[in-house]
Parts: C-alpha cells; structure tokens; sequence
C-alpha cells in the first residue's frame, strides 16, 4: 500500500483564496484529485480516471503563503477501482502540520480502449494500513448499496 504514496507541495497563493480570505474549495478539490490520479496510476500501472469523491471533510482554514501538503496513499483496491485517501495539511514553519482536508477518492483503472481494467491487489503491511483496508472496504460495500438505491 506505500508504494503508491504520494506527496504535493504548494505555497497558498492569492489565486488560490476565496471571498473569505481561505483557500477556495475548489481548488483543493483540482489539487486532491491530481494526487489521488498519481497515487492509482503508480499502483495501476495505467490511465486512470475518477469515479467519485464521497468523503470531502474540512477540517480548518488555510491562508495566503501557507505550506500545503497533500499526502495520498491507497487505502482499499476492488476488481477495477482503487480507494485513496488523500490528506490535506498546512505546515508551519517550523515544521508542525495541522490538518485542513481528508478526502476518500474513487479512480478506476482504464485500459488502452478506455474501459476499466483489472488493477493488482493491495497487501497491508502494517496495523495502520489493515484498518484503513477494513474501512476502505465498508465504504466499497456502502457505495454499492447507495447505487443500488439509486442514492
């Protein structure tokens, strides 16, 4: 599962503030999706695309000239779909992170004609990554209730 991990660095610049002087959602979300992209295609080993967003928590604010870091890792792999959870946090400068943003993120691997492909297994290593798996797999299983609700 920590092979596909994958961190982003930003400096919060004007463009990036909403009407209340925080960083716009919006482009939280842009950010979130890049890392949770390069996190499924390094485990895929392919294109893939986004299925989802069902789990968008902000935490606390962030503010111009802010260090962001956004951290994403795999938390739960299906037949053709992988879970990532990605973290949004703001590092002060003396290094203390503070987080602003967890985020669970559907991607579906593609193959050459654009159709969703099998993607390889996760093994959890640590206590850590087979909890998230556990949950990762609630949330698969919660997803496909919801579909079937029409949700």
């Amino acid at each position: 599962m920590s092979e596909s991990k994958t961190e982003q660095i930003q400096i919060l610049m004007p463009q990036h503030i909403n009407g209340y002087k925080r960083l716009f959602g919006g482009v939280l979300m842009e950010w979130i999706d890049v890392v949770a992209g390069v996190v499924a295609r390094r485990h895929a080993n392919s294109e893939v695309t986004t299925a989802s967003v069902d789990n968008l928590q902000f935490k606390s604010p962030a503010y111009v000239n802010s260090t962001i870091i956004l951290i994403g890792k795999i938390t739960y792999v299906g037949t053709t779909s992988m879970e990532v959870r990605v973290e949004t946090f703001v590092e002060s400068l003396s290094g203390e992170r503070k987080l602003v943003n967890r985020a669970y993120v559907v991607m579906v691997a593609l193959d050459e004609h654009e159709r969703p492909k099998r993607v390889p297994a996760v093994i959890p290593e640590t206590e850590e990554e087979f909890a998230e798996f556990e949950a990762g797999k609630r949330r698969h299983d919660l997803r496909k209730q919801r579909r079937l609700e029409n949700y």
